[in-house]
């Protein structure tokens, strides 16, 4: 994939030179030839600035730089496009998020109400590679870097496969064949939290809440709330050895947070911090001196080993009830 500066969203991330750009208050005319000049000028990607906030420096993480970022941070448009699997998402994340001011501000989202990925055949209709794909994708999307956005009716392959509008039919496709609106019967019934991912549910929502996936997104809720790096951290796949697999850490105060991952498939992990870690998925311990083995897991499933640092906040056990895929 080719970041071009002209097209690229990471180039919003940043301050720029807009300074040495002039800029009238009464000249619409000379604002747009600012506007033209300023594309002109940044043309070539080499140019483009880049960052290491999303990464860790080796196993640490490391307070990040944003002097320079605009404030604007933005929704991931690469990885939505190459979201015909988890796989593809996290191969362009590796290539695009050094030109980012900071990734882990990113929004990450497979289909929206206006399209679905690129990739597969999904730009104008909803996600349907099935149940399987989904849950590897919600795996990866919510122990990654970035803030996890779900689409409506995803938690149910809501209207899989039809046409998103109105791009390709002028907005006359009916409520019956479209996968703009999420309509139907799905959310009557009651639902009462009593805690985070707790509740009691009646009528036809309690089946909506009761499906795999419905199931396998309450779980990665409660794994990543409860650990920092999945929130906050920073990442490197370096010493990573699975397809999907990554480590990730936050440290700030007395908090320490250090977490290795693999998604739908097993991983080694070497060069690590040394320790005791706990698997959340599973709640196996595991003693490690620089190198740790996941065992194999299918598509959907992950380990999530997180190292006992002593700061009082790490999990200490298993996090949730089995389900479909986190098991």
């Amino acid at each position: 994939m080719t970041i071009n500066r002209r097209f690229s969203i990471p180039f919003y991330t940043w301050k720029g030179n807009d300074d040495s750009y002039s800029w009238s208050e009464t000249d619409p005319l000379e604002n747009e030839k600012t506007v033209y000049q300023h594309y002109n000028d940044n043309l070539n990607p080499e140019s483009q600035p880049v960052s290491n906030n999303a990464f860790l420096n080796g196993n640490d993480y490391h307070e990040p730089d944003r002097s320079q970022s605009s404030g604007l941070d933005m929704i991931d448009f690469y990885m939505h496009h190459c979201f015909g699997s988890a796989g593809s998402a996290f191969g362009v994340a590796k290539q695009e998020d050094k030109f980012f001011n900071d990734a882990t501000y990113n929004v990450t989202y497979v289909d929206s109400h206006d399209y679905g990925s690129n990739e597969g055949g999904y730009l104008y209709t909803r996600y349907s590679d099935g149940t399987d794909a989904w849950a590897n994708n919600f795996s990866f999307m919510f122990t990654f870097r970035g803030i996890p956005c779900v689409y409506y009716g995803s938690e149910i392959e809501f209207q899989k496969n039809c046409q998103i509008e109105p791009y390709t039919n002028g907005n006359k496709v009916p409520y019956a064949r479209s996968g703009r609106a999420y309509f139907g019967d799905h959310l009557e019934g009651s639902v009462s939290a009593s805690d985070y991912g707790v509740y009691e549910a009646s009528g036809v929502v309690a089946s909506t809440l009761s499906s795999p996936l419905s199931q396998h997104l309450i779980r990665l809720n409660k794994i990543r709330r409860a650990i920092p790096a999945l929130r906050k951290g920073q990442y490197s796949t370096e010493g990573c050895s699975g397809a999907i697999s990554y480590k990730r850490a936050y440290k700030k105060g007395e908090i320490d947070s250090y977490v290795l991952v693999t998604v739908g498939g097993g991983s080694t992990f070497t060069g690590v911090r040394s320790g005791t870690y706990i698997e959340v998925v599973t709640g196996t311990s595991v003693n490690c001196n620089g190198t740790l083995t996941s065992d194999s897991i299918g598509e959907g499933n992950a380990r999530i080993y997180v190292l006992q640092t002593g700061d009082g906040v790490e999990p200490t056990g298993k996090i949730g009830s089995d389900g479909a895929y986190l098991k």
